[in-house]
C-alpha cells in the first residue's frame, strides 16, 4: 500500500515543520493500514487558521464557528473514485486549524505536534466512513480505533 499525502499550509500561526509533516503522513499511512484499507490512496491536508476553518464550516455545515478539524470525503460505503493517472483510490480532504491544534495541545499538555496528529488521525478515520456524532457507541468506537492508531505511530495517550 501506498499513501500519497499532499500538505498544504495555508496559515502563519503555526510552523509546520518537516517534522510535523512527515508525522501528517505516518498519522494517514498508519490509519489506513491500521483499517487494512486495500490499496494505494491519495489523501490531502490543509492546514489554516481559525478564520478560515469558520468560513469552511459555514459554507459547507451552516456552522459559523471554527472547529479543529473537517473531513471531505470523496467515497461512500467504502467505494472511492481512482486516480486515472495513478490508479490510487482519492479519499478526500482534512482540514485541520492550525490555532485548535496549537490550544488543544497546550489544554491537554501533550503538545501541537501529538494533537496534529490525533486530529489527522480521526479525520482520516471519516474519510474512511467513521462517523460519531450519531451515537455514543459510534463515538466509542472511532476513540477506540483512533487510540489504535496513535499507540500505533509512538503518541499514546497522555493518562496524567
Amino acid at each position: 500500500m501506498s499513501v500519497k499525502v499532499t500538505i498544504y499550509n495555508k496559515q502563519k500561526k503555526c510552523d509546520i515543520t518537516p517534522d510535523i509533516r512527515r508525522l501528517i503522513k505516518t498519522a494517514c499511512t498508519a490509519t489506513l493500514k491500521a483499517e487494512q484499507f486495500g490499496g494505494n490512496a491519495e489523501i490531502e491536508v490543509t492546514i489554516v487558521d481559525d478564520s478560515r476553518i469558520k468560513e469552511i464550516n459555514n459554507d459547507c455545515r451552516g456552522i459559523n464557528a471554527a472547529t479543529d478539524v473537517l473531513s471531505f470525503p470523496l467515497g461512500e460505503n467504502g467505494v472511492y473514485d481512482k486516480n486515472p493517472e495513478t490508479g490510487a483510490f482519492m479519499l478526500g480532504d482534512v482540514v485541520i486549524s492550525a490555532e485548535h491544534a496549537v490550544a488543544q495541545g497546550e489544554k491537554f499538555g501533550h503538545g501541537v505536534s501529538r494533537e496534529i496528529a490525533y486530529l489527522t488521525v480521526h479525520s482520516v478515520l471519516h474519510l474512511l466512513g467513521y462517523d460519531h456524532v450519531n451515537s455514543k457507541k459510534e463515538k466509542t468506537v472511532m476513540r477506540n480505533h483512533e487510540e489504535t492508531v496513535m499507540n500505533m505511530i509512538g503518541l499514546p495517550e497522555n493518562k496524567g
